[in-house]
Formats: structure tokens, sequence, C-alpha cells
């Protein structure tokens, strides 16, 4: 069997972060993913993804990611059921993210408010070339080091 989703999108609303009672971190948030052909009246359609993340994932979402900002996930669908407040029985379909990632250009994601990233390359490196008695031989054991 095999259970893997790849899903790009954009946030429909800022993430929710919570904590278990036992102190885990849980993330709440769905994303909107647009399909791959147009409707009859040629506007694109977009399906609205729930997604649950865990841990360090959560984390991760809820610090660097916003509503209306891109966003990549990897993750596997799951299906739960349950009972709404009517008694009337429910299907719950959610994607639980192993992986989040950044999908939008540098621009667009310091446009949106995210961290800055350097502007600048670090300096370049310079190396002298050395003449043979600059260097002497180093004993081997043939012990590999690792």
């Amino acid at each position: 069997m095999f259970n893997k989703a790849i899903l790009v999108g954009r946030l429909t609303a800022d993430p929710e972060l919570r904590q278990t009672p036992n102190g885990i971190s849980v993330c709440s948030f769905s994303i909107a993913v647009d399909r791959r052909f147009s409707g009859r009246d040629a506007e694109r359609k977009a399906d609205f993804i729930n997604i649950v993340a865990w841990r360090q994932t959560a984390e991760f979402v809820s610090r660097y990611f916003h509503k209306g900002e891109p966003i990549g996930i990897e993750g596997s669908i799951q299906t739960r059921n349950y009972e709404d407040k009517q008694g009337n029985k429910r299907t719950a379909v959610e994607v639980v993210a192993d992986n989040a990632f950044f999908t939008g250009s540098k621009a667009s994601s310091q446009a949106a408010g995210s961290i800055p990233l350097p502007t600048e390359a670090p300096p370049a490196v310079h190396y002298q070339s050395g003449a043979a008695s600059d260097f002497e031989e180093v004993e081997t054991d043939n012990d590999l080091p690792f």
C-alpha cells in the first residue's frame, strides 16, 4: 500500500498552533490548491485541503507561514469518523503533514513579511600557492579515521 500526498497551495488563514495535554504541538490549517483545469466558464477552480501538522513541523508552520502565503506540504491522507453535535455521523478527510516547505520566491516572501534572507554573498576565499618545502609527509598507520 502507498499513501503519499504532495501539495502546493496558499494558506487560507493563519495556522493555529495548540498543545495536547501531554505538551505535543499540533497545528491545523487549510490550503487552497488550484485545479489543473478550469471550469466551463474558464474560471480556475480550487480545492481547500485541511492539513494537520505535529511536533516540529507544527511549530515550523506556525512560525514561518501566514495567511495567503504559498506553502508546500508532503504527507499522507487520513480519514477519521466522528459524531457532530446533532448526533450525525461524519467523516473528516485531512492530510497529515510529514514535511512543510517554502515554495514562493525570495521577493514574494519578503513582501509578505517573512524573515529576510541575506542579500550579500559571503566574502571570497583567496588561496596562495605553496612550494613543496611548505609541506611535510604525514605518517599513516592504515587506520581509517571513521
